[in-house]
Formats: structure tokens, sequence, C-alpha cells
């Protein structure tokens, strides 16, 4: 049986991420900013590290300076290790000068970088999900069962089970059939047996389809003939492991924990807002799986005279007289006093304003960094180095589903206030 050090661990990072937008509109899907102090490439990088995979690649091709700089100041290992993270950027080169065209196509684009390493086992993950899994149960049970290929997959809903691509599986495990997306008499065809693989009677009821979690292991020399086989196969769920299923022994590997794709502003905001309850159904309290992120040296947060329920708040905060009902508070946030905020997302600044800055800024007529005194915020995301004015109402008022305002965007009823955005004193939203 193949080793940990055998493995390589690769991250997509997804494209342009208009889906995220504007969160996306300065930097790319991975280094997005989740629960106050991270950034989703934290999520798979610690799975790694956390299961004993310290060889890393993250691709990506659109916005990745905020990324390379958070790889950089975050993933240090030992010099006496050769772990690394490194990110690879699409690049020209004297066999292709064309941006990665899809998942697959990103990762055949690299292979040099992959292939020197000479290791036997290609782990595939996604930049923008939200879980916790011991990669080593996964590669484990690809080992043991011979396979070729082995997908992580999750028992889902009918509900849920349009948005994924599903698949059907013998009474090995092995993959037998997959469809992308279906709809209709499509999808419920689609429907398995999942007590097949240990889901009780009634869950099995209840969640009788197998969707695929973008998760892959992959022998190389496998992967290799795929990816080169035919040129115009670009992407993995649609092309890829559709042809893999055809051709080599793919083996599913059930996950039954919290996994969340954190693809659309929705499904970022619903992630964040579960966050805040009693008991969350992701954890970052384990002791043994934490969660890795840049250290920051900031002070401990700041808080007087505030009613605070069911918040996180974030190192480096300074909140005076504020009232919070399920928030997430992000780093160096400055919050003046009456503000209050509901089911919103404040991600904070990237730097402190001295006391003469701030000051400067209401000579200029500019709201400092931060939340200006009674303001109130609801349902929103407000990003990073926002200046929120006094007496400002964020609250979506014409109930709009999806708009452009000036300064501002509404994503399914959602309010977000892009990076250094400006909110002049009293506007209403």
């Amino acid at each position: 049986m193949a080793r940990k050090e055998d493995i390589l661990a690769i991250i997509l990072g997804g494209g342009q991420g208009t889906r995220l937008f504007p969160l996306t509109a300065l930097r790319s899907k991975p280094a997005v900013p989740l629960a106050g102090k991270y950034r989703l490439i934290d999520i798979p990088v610690s799975n790694c590290i956390n299961s004993g995979i310290t060889k890393m690649y993250v691709l990506t091709q659109f916005n990745s300076a905020s990324l390379n700089r958070h790889i950089h100041q975050t993933y240090r290992f030992s010099q006496f290790s050769d772990g690394f993270v490194d990110i690879l950027a699409a690049e020209q080169t004297l066999e292709n000068r064309d941006w990665f065209q899809g998942t697959a196509d990103a990762v055949r684009q690299n292979w040099r970088h992959f292939e020197q390493w000479n290791l036997d086992t290609y782990l595939i993950l996604a930049g923008d999900h939200l879980y916790r899994m011991d990669y080593r149960d996964f590669i484990r049970r690809h080992w043991e069962m011979g396979a070729d290929v082995t997908i992580s997959v999750i028992a889902c809903t009918e509900a849920e089970a349009g948005g994924f691509g599903l698949l059907k599986i013998d009474e090995m495990g092995r993959i037998t059939e997959f469809r992308e997306k279906p709809r209709g008499d499509a999808l419920r065809a689609m429907r398995v047996d999942t007590t097949t693989i240990g889901l009780s009677a009634e869950d099995a009821q209840h969640r009788p389809y197998l969707a695929s979690m973008g998760i892959y292991v992959f022998k190389r020399d496998v992967l290799s003939d795929l990816l080169f086989r035919d040129l115009s196969m670009v992407d993995f769920g649609k092309q890829i492991i559709p042809a893999a299923i055809r051709s080599v022994r793919v083996q599913a590997f059930l996950f039954d924990g919290y996994w969340r794709d954190i693809g659309t502003i929705r499904s970022f905001y619903e992630a964040n807002m579960d966050l805040t309850q009693e008991i969350p159904r992701f954890n970052l309290y384990d002791p043994e799986a934490p969660i890795y992120t840049r250290p920051r040296y900031l002070p401990p947060a700041k808080i007087r005279e505030c009613r605070i329920h069911d918040s996180i708040i974030a190192e480096g905060s300074i909140l005076s007289g504020a009232e919070l009902v399920h928030c997430v508070v992000g780093i160096r946030t400055r919050l003046a006093q009456g503000v209050r905020a509901e089911r919103s997302i404040l991600m904070g600044a990237d730097f402190y304003q001295s006391l003469d800055q701030i000051k400067s800024d209401h000579q200029r007529g500019i709201p400092p960094v931060g939340v200006g005194e009674q303001t109130v915020i609801k349902n929103a995301i407000i990003d990073k180095n926002a200046r929120i004015g006094r007496r400002v109402h964020i609250l979506n008022e014409q109930q709009r589903r999806d708009f452009d305002g000036e300064n501002y965007y509404i994503r399914d009823g959602i309010v977000i206030v892009p990076k250094n955005a400006i909110i002049p004193d009293g506007t209403v939203i």
C-alpha cells in the first residue's frame, strides 16, 4: 500500500467566480474571506495538513494577487520538510497560449509541474467548499479497493440533487453511471438504495441520491491518460469522470458529514450565518482538526456597552454601543455608537486608521473605514474596507431580488457592499 508521502494535492481555484460577484471583483474565489478571519482556501489546505498531506498546488487564473499573498504569508513549512503550498496561475507557454478552459484543462496545462515529484496518487480538491474531512480514510479506501479513480460522494434529497452530478453504484461501491445535473425523469432515474453504503432505512428514504462532491483521487498514470487522450475534454464533472467510468475502475467513497459548496452569494451567506448558531453544523472549535490561517498578531476585540446575540467577533475589532444579532464580524471591524446589525456579515478591514486619519475623513465629508453612528444593517454582506456613513439604512426596503446600485449590489435578496466602497451619510438602500 502506498503512503501519504506519495500523495500530491491539487486544489482547483475556480474561474472568474461570477456567481460570487462582487466578492470576487478584486480577488479570486479561494481568497474570499470566511467566518470573520479565514479565507475559503484555508479549508482544503487545513484538511490536507490535518491529513498529513503537505505537497499542494492551488490552480487559479483570475485576481490571484491577494490569494498568492495569503498563501505566502500563511503556509510556510519547515526548511527540513519538502512540504509546500504553491500557486499556479494560468500562464502562456510555447505549447499553450490559452486560459484554462475548465477544471481538467487547468490540471492538464500544469502537468509538467506535477510530474516532477514522481508521486503515484493525485488528490483533486475544490477551493470553494466548506467541510472537514480526513483524506486518509478517503485515500485508504481508494488503495484498498484497487481503484483507478475514487470519487467522494454525499447522499442528498431530491430537492438538492438537481444541482449536482449524480451517480449510481453496484454492490461493491463501483460507479456504474454518472449524470451531470439531470432534470425531471432523468433525475428520478438516478435514485439508488443508499442503505447499501451505510445509511439507515429511514435516512435512505429521505436521501435516495448520491451526489459527487467534486473531490477525486486518481492514480497518476490513469489521470495522465484521461487528460491527454482527448484534448477536447476540459472539465472533470462533464467529461473526464464519465470517460473514466467507461474505461477504468471508478469507486465511490461516502462522506456523511457537513459539506457545503460555497459557489454562490446565497450559499456563502447561509454558510456564514450557520456559524452563528448555538451548535453550528461546521465546528470551528475542533482541537483535533484546526482550521489554519494567517497569524496577524492583532489585539483582542474591544467591546464597549454592546448587546450581542449569537454572533462571531474576530480579533482586532472595536465595537462601541452596537447591537448585533446573528452577525459575523471580521478582523479590525469598527462599529460606532448606535449601530444595529442583524443576520449580516461585516468583513472588517485590512488596516487600522489613526485618529488623525479618521478626523481628516470627517473634514472631507468621507466616512471613515467601518460603520457610522445610528446605522442599521440587515441581511447584508459588507466587504472589507467599506466606509458606511452615519444614519445609513441597508435594509433592501424595496425587497429587490437582484439589482445593481451605486456602490452596492443585491443578489438573492442579500445586499452586498463591495470592498473599498463608500456609502454616504443618510443613504437608504
